[in-house]
């Protein structure tokens, strides 16, 4: 009987690990080929991972809430022959630490054996077992108890409603609620733990409200700080004048409509605009490993979009210097839609090697956005407003009213000098005002 082991797929180029939300099917349950057999999630987007093959499920070594590292191995699935029996999977510290030594590299030391390493008590650096009281707390669990200062002996005390009394994630947040609420009731000020072990007192008047952060919000904070700690930022600006832009659109968007069946908005303009600036200064277009600069022949434009949560996401649209105005359209108006309503592929929020964000949708005029990791620059573009401004003709200058608006860039002041930098957004500005008004559709 031929096996498959079904690994974590990698959904991102910075995505190290997804958290199992949901088993779709149990071992023992067949399953066909593409059907979905669990369901994952990252800080980028919620996905169902599809069989490979059809055949039987014959073990699932991760239960739901736990981390998974990409590439390791949740399940294995029998493609011949009749279903076996289904059989209880080994214990599960095992089984991680048994991936985990078989992906490691050892520079000549021993790797410890998966039993030998599932006896070790304490975890590096914290206090917090990985078993205790014939109880075992998974990595996120055990990350968890120890970023809120919790004790072994109160994270044995929480009530368990996993397998055999497993704490599962939920578990603690709802504990760690219930304990900042009665920290509440019985004062004004709540003391959080601060790195170090030394603790911050966080002031709680009678008439606040502790919200607790999302899975997704969580996830983009981290990416947020770590972003400001791996790059120097930096962030030049330019003015621009759009009014050829507004004009045309303002003149097409009835018959584009009626003609595509598509709303044409400024952002595919943007993004062209974007393209042509990477053709052009194509070491804005790169990432950062060690001490090597690794320069992507594909521009791979994403597009930070706010979903209906408050959170945000960033799909991409891959090979953006190969699509006409039309295609950039398309492709906009259907990743935009298709966020909004989570409808998401996991390899449409990956590869993005440049990112474009629109601060002008809120009515901000400018903004400093924080790079988007492993990539080395970011544009933002601001709100459009009429202005006076001075118009240069051959007749001589004049003051007319234009459509003006900012744009700014923020770049990695590693491998992003300020020449660079500026050059292209001038670049990008100066394609934004040199755009062919007089094309038709």
């Amino acid at each position: 009987m031929a096996q498959v082991k079904l690994v974590m797929p990698k959904m991102g180029e910075s995505i190290m690990e997804a958290t199992i939300l949901n088993w779709v099917k149990n071992v023992g349950d067949t399953v066909e080929i593409d059907e979905t057999i669990l369901e994952i999630a990252t800080d980028k987007v919620d996905s169902e991972v599809p069989s490979p093959v059809a055949g039987v499920i014959t073990e699932i070594l991760f239960q739901e809430n736990d981390v998974v590292a990409v590439g390791a191995e949740i399940a294995v699935i029998s493609t011949e022959g009749e279903a076996p029996a289904p059989t209880t999977p080994a214990p599960k510290t095992e089984k991680k630490v048994a991936v985990a030594a078989s992906n490691g590299k050892s520079n000549g030391t021993p790797v410890p054996k998966p039993a030998e390493v599932a006896l070790a008590a304490p975890v590096a650096g914290g206090n917090i077992s990985s078993r205790s009281n014939g109880r075992f707390y998974s990595p996120l669990v055990k990350n968890i108890a120890k970023q809120e200062g919790l004790s072994q002996q109160e994270l044995d005390s929480v009530s368990g409603s996993g397998k055999e009394g497993r704490v599962t994630k939920k578990d603690i947040l709802a504990y760690l609620g219930n304990r900042t609420a009665g920290a509440s009731s019985n004062g004004n000020s709540i003391s959080a733990p601060a790195k170090g072990g030394s603790t911050a007192a966080t002031s709680i008047s009678g008439g606040s409200e502790i919200v607790q952060m999302d899975r997704m919000r969580k996830m983009i904070a981290e990416h947020m700080v770590m972003s400001k700690h791996t790059s120097p930022h930096v962030t030049s600006f330019v003015e621009v004048d759009v009014t050829n832009i507004v004009n045309w659109r303002n003149s097409v968007k009835k018959d584009f409509a009626s003609k595509y069946g598509e709303k044409i908005t400024f952002t595919p303009i943007f993004v062209e605009a974007v393209a042509k600036g990477i053709k052009d200064f194509p070491m804005v277009n790169v990432s950062v490993d060690g001490n090597n600069i690794i320069v992507k022949k594909d521009i791979n434009v994403g597009m930070a979009a706010a979903l209906p949560s408050g959170n945000l996401i960033v799909p991409v649209i891959k090979n953006a210097d190969q699509l006409n105005l039309l295609g950039l359209t398309k492709k906009v108006n259907d990743l935009a839609g298709r966020a909004r309503n989570n409808k998401l592929k996991p390899d449409e929020v990956q590869g993005g090697t440049f990112t474009l964000t629109n601060v002008g949708t809120f009515g901000n005029v400018m903004g400093t956005p924080i790079i988007n990791q492993p990539q080395v620059a970011i544009m933002a573009v601001g709100a459009i407003r009429k202005k006076p401004a001075v118009i240069e003709t051959p007749e001589g200058d004049f003051i007319g009213i234009r459509h003006m608006m900012f744009l700014s860039l923020s770049y990695d002041h590693r491998v992003v000098d300020g020449m660079l930098g500026g050059s292209f957004l001038r670049k990008v500005g100066d394609y934004m005002e040199q755009f062919d008004h007089t094309q038709t559709v």
